[in-house]
């Protein structure tokens, strides 16, 4: 039988304590944040001789980092950044459990991204156990929390001056070197109409009309203008109406109705902008409304020089000739807001995260800890 990985075993440890974030639990529930994980990292860190710091987040919840010094004066800087806390259901309690099968490691967070932690540190854990070091480079390795939510993790990092050269960010891109990923507005847009009784709704004015018509103008027209926006990368940017609530019950006209957007953008694109945007749309069509933001912290596109040279060498070490686009958001975009270029790279596949059977192939997390460990032995 074939021996176990140190990155497959370090990974089926991580799954087995729990890091769901709390936005997803009942306030209280004991599988809810990111502290045994952090703590736990910590541990195998300092066992290895790495200098170990925490950041406090929020309440109860920290970024871990792991520092491996160079051999000689810090002149660069290379942050491994994936996050460490998990979504929840589907099938949280069984996902738990790590199992391997079929070349598959299963449980919540292999895929997303505890894959990535465990072929970041051991990697990282392969060049301090065995040199040489390099010489004015220091390795950090950057454990986030919170990126399934509203990304406080690496916001709060980002806001704290902390310089890099480069920040590879964990998310599961199939061991493509990934440059731009669309960013993410939400918003929720109020129709406001007059309320009357039900057997004569002449006398008012439906809201939950006017959010239909709303809904249709969204969803035809302005996803149509979108279309003919494009971005060598990443494409053209999407607009999803994902909710609509209004009404109180059958014999009452409503006279207040609430839509959500997702609007995915491009580099460039603002949140200011998307408003300006669909309230133009909206009023051509005689529909007037108020915007709130459903984000508590921006969600811009990512847009990172592919020829940076630390690039390039991420290129050459994964074996690759050019970069990638995603449309997902991650923790990259605040990272890079913040002045630290950015990449997203791992093992891994986006579309086995979140899933009742979370899994990512043994091949994926070894191979990625080897393009790590060499990327990391080339750096000067």
């Amino acid at each position: 039988m074939r021996s176990v990985s140190k990155s497959v075993r370090l990974l089926q440890e991580l799954i087995a304590l729990p890091s769901v974030n709390p936005a997803f639990l009942p306030i209280g529930d004991l599988r809810a944040g990111e502290h045994r994980v952090a703590d736990y990292l910590a541990s195998i860190a300092a066992t290895a001789g790495l200098g170990v710091d925490f950041q406090d987040v929020f309440p109860g919840r920290r970024n871990v980092m792991a520092r491996l010094t160079p051999s000689g004066p810090i002149r660069h800087r290379l942050l491994l950044a994936p996050h460490l806390d998990t979504v929840g259901q589907p099938a949280l309690d069984e996902l738990l459990k790590p199992k391997r099968a079929q070349g598959r490691v299963i449980g919540r967070g292999a895929c997303d991204t505890k894959g990535c932690v465990a072929a970041m540190l051991t990697a990282l854990l392969a060049l301090a156990k065995a040199g040489p070091r390099p010489q004015s480079t220091e390795i950090v390795f950057l454990g986030l929390v919170d990126e399934e939510n509203g990304q406080g993790g690496s916001h709060h990092f980002a806001k704290h001056g902390f310089k890099a050269d480069l920040a590879i960010v964990g998310e599961p891109t199939r061991l493509e070197v990934v440059t731009a990923h669309k960013g993410d507005v939400w918003l929720q847009l109020a129709l406001h109409g007059r309320s009357a009784h039900g057997a004569t709704p002449h006398l008012g004015r439906n809201a939950a009309l006017m959010a239909s018509r709303a809904v249709v103008v969204l969803e035809t027209e302005y996803a149509e203008a979108l279309r003919q926006r494009t971005h060598p990368l990443l494409g053209h940017p999407t607009v999803n109406v994902g909710s609509i609530h209004g009404g109180t019950q059958p014999n009452i006209v409503p006279n207040h109705c609430v839509i959500s957007i997702d609007r995915r953008t491009l580099p460039g694109e603002t949140e200011t902008q998307v408003r300006r945007e669909i309230l133009k749309l909206l009023r051509r069509h005689g529909l007037n409304g108020t915007f709130d933001t459903l984000r508590t912290s921006p969600c811009p596109a990512l847009e990172t020089d592919p020829e940076i040279p630390w690039v390039q060498g991420l290129l050459r070490s994964a074996g690759k000739r050019r970069t990638h686009g995603v449309h997902y958001f991650c923790d990259a975009a605040p990272l890079a807001a913040g002045g630290i270029p950015s990449v997203v790279f791992g093992p891994g596949d986006i579309a086995q995260a979140h899933t009742t059977n979370e899994w990512i192939s043994v091949t994926s997390l070894e191979r990625g800890a080897s393009i790590l460990e060499q990327f990391l032995r080339g750096l000067p």
